[in-house]
C-alpha cells in the first residue's frame, strides 16, 4: 500500500510509519524540517516537506494515498478537513490519532473511580469540548472515508522510529534530574490507562486492516497512578523519596494543559472493543516495571 502519515517523525507516527515501512509499504510522511526528514528517510519513509496548515498538500497527498495515518495532533481541524477532502468518496482507511484526555478531569492528584468504554457518554472538561467535536466529526465522515479514531492513553516504551519522546514520563524525569526530587501532583492518586508503543503500533496495523468505518477505540493494556509512576522514576534515578508538588507549581513549571489534564488527571479507559473486533492481543502490561528496568 502507499501511506501517507502524518507526524512522521514524532514518536506515535514515526513508530507506525517505521513499520510499516519495513513491512514493504510505500511509505509519505510530513515533516517540518530538512533535519526531520534525514531521520524519516533513515526509516525508510519518503519526507514530504510541509505543516498541517498546507491544507492543498495534504489533500494532494491524502488523493494519492491508498490510506492516511493522521498522527500530528489531535485537535488540529484544519489538517483532518484537509486530508477528508482528498480522500471524500475514495471509501479509504483514514485513521486518526486522539487521546483520552477527553474524558481527564481536573483532579490535579485526586483519584476517582470513573471508567470508560466506548459505549460511556463523555462529558468533557471545556478544554476538551474540540477534541470530542472533532473525533466525531471524523467518525461521522463514514462510509465515504473508512474513519477509525484510535484513542491512546499514557504511551511509554522506546520509539519504534526516528529520535523522538513520548509526552507524559519524559516531563517528569526531567524535573526530577533537574529538582533531584521526584514530584507527583497533590496526592499522586490519580490514575490513568497506559499502553507500550510497540503495542499501539500493532492496533494501528490492525485497525487499517479491517477495522469498520466511523469506529472508535480506546487504546490500553493496564493503569497506574502517578504517585506510583513517578516513586518508580524515583527508584530508577537512584534519587531520595518522592515528594506532593502543589497544583500551582506544577502548573508554572509544565503549563496548564501539560499539568492538568497530562500530569494531574484521571483518565481511565478499557479497550475491551479493540481486543474483541480487531483481535489486539497486547503484550506489555506495566509501565511501572518498564520504568524501573529501563529508565536511567
Amino acid at each position: 500500500m502507499k501511506i501517507f502519515v502524518t507526524g512522521a517523525s514524532g514518536y506515535i507516527g514515526g513508530s507506525i510509519a517505521a513499520q510499516l515501512a519495513s513491512q514493504g509499504h510505500t511509505v509519505r510522511g510530513l515533516v517540518r524540517s530538512t533535519a526531520k526528514g534525514d531521520g524519516v528517510r533513515a526509516k525508510g519513509i519518503t519526507p514530504v516537506f510541509g505543516t498541517l496548515d498546507d491544507a492543498a498538500l495534504l489533500s494532494t497527498e491524502a488523493k494519492a494515498a491508498d490510506a492516511v495515518i493522521n498522527a500530528a495532533d489531535s485537535d488540529h481541524a484544519g489538517a483532518v478537513e484537509a486530508l477528508l477532502a482528498g480522500l471524500a468518496g475514495s471509501g479509504k482507511p483514514f485513521l486518526h490519532t486522539s487521546g483520552s484526555s477527553i474524558v481527564g478531569d481536573e483532579a490535579m492528584g485526586a483519584p476517582s473511580d470513573a471508567i470508560y468504554t466506548e459505549d460511556t457518554p463523555v462529558k468533557p472538561e471545556p478544554d476538551k469540548v474540540h477534541r470530542v467535536a472533532l473525533n466525531q466529526r471524523i467518525v461521522d465522515a463514514a462510509p465515504a472515508v473508512r474513519t477509525i479514531v484510535l484513542c491512546n492513553t499514557l504511551i511509554y516504551g522506546d520509539t519504534l522510529g526516528p529520535p523522538a519522546q513520548s509526552v507524559q514520563i519524559p516531563p517528569l524525569i526531567v524535573q526530577a534530574k533537574e529538582s533531584g526530587i521526584p514530584r507527583y501532583i497533590g496526592r499522586g492518586l490519580n490514575i490513568w490507562s497506559n499502553v507500550h508503543i510497540a503495542d499501539v503500533v500493532d492496533l494501528y496495523l490492525l485497525a487499517l486492516e479491517k477495522a469498520p468505518a466511523g469506529s472508535f477505540y480506546y487504546v490500553e493494556n493496564g493503569e497506574a497512578s502517578f504517585g506510583d509512576l513517578v516513586r518508580a522514576i524515583g527508584k530508577a534515578l537512584g534519587l531520595g523519596e518522592a515528594q506532593s508538588w502543589p497544583a500551582e507549581a506544577a502548573v508554572a513549571k509544565w503549563g496548564r494543559e501539560l499539568a492538568v489534564f497530562a500530569l494531574g488527571s484521571n483518565s481511565r479507559v478499557r479497550a475491551d472493543k479493540a481486543r474483541a473486533e480487531l483481535g489486539w492481543s497486547p503484550r506489555h502490561r506495566s509501565v511501572v516495571d518498564w520504568v524501573t528496568q529501563h529508565v536511567r
